[in-house]
């Protein structure tokens, strides 16, 4: 089979997919769309017949339901002028090619930029600011005598109580902290959260938090001191779990690649975000963790659960252990703290993944062979 015939293929392919997504549309417009558990329903007995597994097909299914959300984004009712300080960084390059693509006017502000500063920060409908935590006092008050009173102000730090009184304190206009909750690779806001700490004249950023919404997203209102309390668990407690096994395993020797030929998937999805966590900025997830007396007191208490735990395996104390753990199963069934579905869904995925990858090393090891 050539390229051509795959090309060919994969149009019909396309084509096919943008029919069933249509369809769709049209079901939600007449409040009839169906659900999830009905699409996913076998199409005939074709799946078994073709040798085609059935998760593929939920995720076909999934991939369509969700392409939904994002079909109605397409333009925009009106042109905004946007700077963003830190453009070309990993956040702040994610918001260019966002509100570009969507039609709006960027410019970008970057720290060789100050002597345009005025040009660039003048007569503007927002000002974004990307720059790293430490980075933001200094910034915000730098940026500020050149805002109008108009113009909205935002921001995309990891930490809000100090960020947010700072512009509060030396912008007189509308004031809006986010905190997008994701980091790189990452090309939409589909299925992506937002948290939202309003500071002042929140209606002036009503047109970004729309097409937030409109391309997938979920905006999640919160005040600065939960905003931060929350993101003592989310972030910095996480990274550090990450963080410390990754110090663990170099310290051991431990051959990650050989031990991935041998792991299940779910210890391949935990050193897949091992590398993650370690392949971006170095200072960013320190200084997350290093940021507040509160995430390091806590970071603290979790190190002294290590340890009593570790005690609890050298003792051998089996039964004190099944106790633990039943208390922990019994908060998260009770609280419903995500599904095996969910789970089950993305070690799926991985296995798709990883299949099309062999597949495709081992057909070019072929093609090698055949060469030589």
């Amino acid at each position: 089979m050539t390229n051509k015939q795959l090309e060919q293929i994969d149009q019909h392919l396309i084509e096919l997919l943008s029919q069933r997504i249509a369809v769709l549309a049209q079901s939600e417009t007449h409040s009839a769309t169906p659900s999830l558990n009905e699409q996913l329903n076998d199409p005939m007995p074709i799946l078994a017949q073709a040798n085609v597994p059935k998760f593929l097909w939920e995720n076909l299914v999934n991939g369509c339901t969700a392409a939904l959300a994002q079909s109605s984004l397409t333009s925009v009712n009106k042109m905004r002028r946007v700077t963003i300080i830190g453009g070309r960084g990993l956040m702040g390059s994610f918001f260019n090619e966002w509100l570009s693509a969507l039609g709006h006017e960027v410019n970008i502000l970057e720290r060789n930029d100050w002597p345009q500063a005025e040009q660039l920060l003048r007569r503007v409908d927002m000002v974004l600011i990307c720059v790293p935590l430490e980075k933001m006092p200094e910034v915000i008050a730098k940026a500020a005598k050149y805002l109008d009173k108009t113009t909205a102000l935002a921001d995309v730090a990891s930490i809000k109580s100090s960020v947010v009184q700072t512009m509060l304190t030396h912008h007189q206009g509308p004031v809006l902290s986010l905190h997008p909750m994701f980091g790189g690779g990452i090309k939409s806001f589909l299925a992506q959260n937002v948290a939202v700490c309003p500071g002042r004249d929140y209606e002036a950023f009503e047109w970004l938090l729309d097409l937030i919404v409109h391309d997938g997203g979920k905006i999640v209102m919160c005040d600065v001191e939960e905003h931060d309390r929350m993101m003592t668990v989310i972030q910095a407690i996480r990274h550090f779990v990450t963080f410390s096994l990754g110090v663990f395993l170099t310290g051991e020797n431990i051959d990650i690649g050989r031990s991935l030929e041998i792991a299940s998937s779910p210890y391949r999805m935990e050193m897949s975000l091992l590398s993650r966590l370690f392949s971006n900025s170095t200072p960013l997830y320190i200084d997350i963790m290093l940021a507040t007396k509160e995430r390091r007191e806590t970071i603290k208490r979790l190190a002294k659960t290590y340890n009593q735990l570790a005690q609890l395996i050298v003792q051998e104390d089996r039964d004190f252990l099944l106790e633990k753990f039943e208390a922990v199963r019994t908060v998260f069934e009770q609280q419903k703290v995500c599904s095996l579905e969910e789970s089950t869904h993305l070690i799926n995925s991985l296995s798709t993944l990883l299949t099309a990858q062999r597949m495709s090393e081992s057909n070019q090891e072929k093609h090698f062979v055949t060469l030589q």
